[in-house]
């Protein structure tokens, strides 16, 4: 195997070596979630947002009103990671809590008026930085690797 390329992933190639870290799923992986970040801090860096918050202010907007829970499942984000989240945003006034009217134990979680207007105001953003992180890829190859990539999401 050519280093450099990825014609195989198994096997050693001609000097015997058959790991080499450039061409390794989660290094590229690592890569390439860096420059979507840099790209993401980059444009929302003055709203001061990260990755996380914006992904469950944008899910709140889709769902309108949902448990922390399902919150966490839904944005693929562990329990601890999502308390945080709800932490800060609750503490910016981005989002709402009040009990379930059908299960008082529970807490549901909405978009609070300055939450919309901060989406409403990001999700345009939200797109440039996805099409920015996919620039390098031909139009075609976008929507494979959209698709490729989501399969290995789950």
């Amino acid at each position: 195997m050519k280093r450099g390329t990825l014609e195989t992933l198994s096997g050693p190639d001609a000097d015997g070596a058959s790991y080499v870290l450039e061409e390794q799923i989660g290094h590229l992986l690592r890569r390439a979630h860096q420059r979507h970040t840099s790209l993401f801090q980059e444009k929302i860096g003055d709203i001061q947002l990260t990755p996380l918050q914006f992904a469950a202010l944008i899910k709140l907007r889709d769902v309108d009103e949902v448990s922390q829970n399902q919150l966490g499942r839904m944005t693929a984000m562990d329990a601890a990671t999502m308390q945080g989240v709800i932490h800060r945003l609750l503490a910016r006034g981005l989002i709402e809590r009040k009990r379930d009217s059908a299960d008082r134990r529970r807490l549901q979680l909405s978009l609070s008026r300055s939450g919309q207007a901060l989406v409403d105001e990001c999700a345009d953003i939200g797109n440039e930085i996805s099409e920015q992180t996919l620039a390098p890829l031909e139009p075609e190859d976008r929507r494979l690797f959209l698709d490729m990539l989501s399969r290995l999401s789950f």
